[in-house]
C-alpha cells in the first residue's frame, strides 16, 4: 500500500519592477507603428525598462527579499534556489543562483540556474514539486529571477514587432512541502525544435562574436531570421499545443473535490504570459472564461517568465484570483516551448 504524496504549495510570491517605463506612444514613435496598433494589436500601454542600476540578478534579489518579507520565512529554511535570471545577466558563465542564495541569507541552500525562456517559471515549478516529492531532504524551494531582455529589442526591426512588448523586472516564489494552501497539482511541457533557430541574437556567442562591427550592424539584437518558416509553423501548432498542455496538466492533477477528473470546465482563473490580446482572448474563449477571470499585463509589458509570478501578485491585488480558484498557468518561449501548470488556489481541503 502506497502512502499519499505530500501536498506542495505556494507559500507566497514577490516582485520588483524598475522605475523607468516606456509608453505605447514612445514605442510607436521609435518603431514607426501606429499607436493604436501598439495598444490594441500588441496589447501594450507601457512597459518597464531597466535603469542603469537595474541589473538582472540584483532585481531578482529584490524580488526574493520582497517574497520572504511577505511570507515571514527564515531564508535559512530554504533548501534549494532555482534561479530563473535570464542568460543576459551581470556576467557570462556565472551561476547567478548561488549569488542570489547568498545575498538573501539562504545559507543552507544549494542553487542552480534554469532557462526555458518565457516558460521557465512553469518548468521550475515542475522541477521544484518533483524534487520535493523525490527527496525527503528538500522541503522548501525558492524560484526567483530577473529579466532585462528589453535591452535586445530593436524597435526599428519590424520583423521582431511581436517582441516590442518586452521589458524588464523580476519575480520570486516560495514553494513548500506539506503546505496547506495554494497546492501545485499537475503540469505539462512540450517543445518543437524545428523553430529553435528562427529567433536569435545573431552576434552573441561562439558562432559569431559581438564585435564592434557586428554591434554597429544591429546584430546584437533579437532578429527573426526565418520569418515565413516560423510564422507558418507557429500559427499551425501554437494554439493546439497550448490546449494540449492545459489538458495534460489537468489530467495529471488528479480528481476534484467531488471525485471527478479535472477538466477545462473546472478552470476559473487564467494566468498567461503576455501575448497579443487576440491570442489571450482565444484561450479565454476555449476555457469558457471572461476577462474578469484573468489579468492582462498591458501596463507592465512582457517580463518573460516573470509574467507568471506578476500575474499572481496582480490577480490578488485586483481581487480576481480568489480562494478556491483552479488556476492554469500558461507559458511559451521562443525555441519553441509551451507549458501549463495547474494550481488550486486557497486553503487545501485535504
Amino acid at each position: 500500500m502506497t502512502s499519499e504524496k505530500p501536498g506542495i504549495g505556494i507559500v507566497g510570491v514577490g516582485m520588483y519592477v524598475p522605475e523607468q517605463v516606456m509608453t505605447a506612444t514612445e514605442v510607436a514613435e521609435q518603431s514607426g507603428l501606429p499607436e493604436w496598433v501598439v495598444r490594441d494589436k500588441l496589447g501594450l500601454n507601457q512597459k518597464f525598462m531597466a535603469g542603469p542600476d537595474d541589473h538582472p540578478n540584483e532585481m531578482a534579489i529584490k524580488a526574493a527579499k520582497d517574497c520572504l518579507a511577505k511570507c515571514a520565512l527564515d531564508p535559512k529554511e530554504i533548501d534549494v534556489v532555482l534561479c530563473t535570471t535570464e542568460e543576459w545577466k551581470e556576467y557570462l558563465l556565472w551561476t547567478a543562483g548561488i549569488h542570489l542564495a547568498h545575498e538573501i541569507g539562504a545559507s543552507n541552500a544549494w542553487a542552480m540556474d534554469v532557462h526555458m525562456r518565457c516558460c521557465t517559471t512553469i518548468a521550475a515549478i515542475k522541477q521544484a514539486r518533483d524534487m520535493m516529492l523525490a527527496d525527503e531532504d528538500v522541503n522548501t524551494v525558492m524560484i526567483a529571477g530577473g529579466y532585462t531582455i528589453g535591452d535586445f529589442i530593436n524597435l526599428k526591426n519590424q520583423r521582431t514587432s511581436f517582441l516590442f512588448n518586452i521589458g524588464a523586472g523580476a519575480g520570486a516564489m516560495i514553494l513548500r512541502k506539506n503546505w496547506p494552501a495554494n497546492r501545485v497539482l499537475g503540469s505539462h511541457l512540450m517543445s518543437d525544435g524545428s523553430m529553435s533557430k528562427h529567433v536569435i541574437v545573431p552576434a552573441s556567442g561562439t558562432m559569431q562574436h559581438p564585435t564592434d562591427a557586428a554591434v554597429e550592424q544591429k546584430q546584437f539584437f533579437f532578429d527573426l531570421v526565418e520569418p515565413e518558416l516560423m510564422k507558418n509553423r507557429l500559427n499551425q501548432v501554437s494554439m493546439d499545443n497550448w490546449m494540449h498542455c492545459i489538458d495534460e496538466a489537468l489530467r495529471k492533477s488528479g480528481s476534484s473535490e467531488d471525485g471527478r477528473p479535472y477538466t477545462r470546465a473546472d478552470v476559473t482563473f487564467l494566468n498567461m504570459v503576455l501575448v497579443k490580446p487576440s491570442a489571450h482572448a482565444d484561450i479565454l474563449q476555449r476555457l469558457g472564461l471572461t476577462w474578469e477571470q484573468t489579468v492582462y499585463l498591458s501596463d507592465y509589458g512582457h517580463i518573460g517568465e516573470q509574467d507568471s509570478i506578476i500575474t499572481i501578485v496582480e490577480g490578488q491585488k485586483q481581487g480576481k484570483l480568489k480562494e478556491g480558484d483552479l488556476m492554469i498557468m500558461l507559458g511559451a518561449g521562443i525555441g519553441y516551448v509551451w507549458g501549463a501548470a495547474c494550481i488550486k488556489w486557497g486553503k487545501a481541503k485535504k
